[in-house]
């Protein structure tokens, strides 16, 4: 994606080969955050350091999403070209539950606890034609 940039900075690790989401760690109680954020929301503690929280998760749960969405997430869809999605909360390994638009966006597609992979995706182009790209979780690829 060259010539891309993030539609909301500091979301992700970008550009990155194998991204990951960004977020906080609270050092008084352990508490992660996404995104970012100067104080603890558990705790109230300002103790917090940027972190990595990783690029896979669990389902936790999740819909299909029937309308187009709102700004600042538009796409360059149209009402004629929009295809319902996914949308769902994705527990990464530290616990913290992130919602996230899914690839996935039919019932068949989706259950809850099935492995899920972060992914890096084309919104739209800006006044300036630079494209902007935003995050997406989607089903893993299962190794055995």
């Amino acid at each position: 994606m060259s010539g891309a940039k993030p539609l909301h900075p500091g979301l992700f690790t970008w550009p990155d080969q194998n991204p990951s989401l960004l977020g906080s760690l609270c050092l008084d109680c352990g508490e992660h955050a996404f995104p970012s954020q100067r104080s603890c929301r558990a705790c109230s503690g300002q103790n917090t350091r940027d972190a990595e929280l990783g690029n896979a998760g669990t389902l936790w749960t999740w819909t299909i999403q029937s309308f187009m969405p709102k700004t600042p997430y538009l796409t360059d869809e149209t009402p004629e070209t929009f295809r319902p999605y996914g949308v769902g909360y994705v527990e990464l390994p530290c616990g913290l539950k992130v919602e996230s638009r899914l690839r996935e966006n039919t019932p068949d597609q989706l259950r809850i606890g099935m492995p899920m992979q972060l992914e890096i995706i084309s919104v739209r182009k800006d006044e300036k034609g630079d494209e902007l790209v935003t995050f997406q979780f989607c089903a893993a690829k299962e190794t055995h």
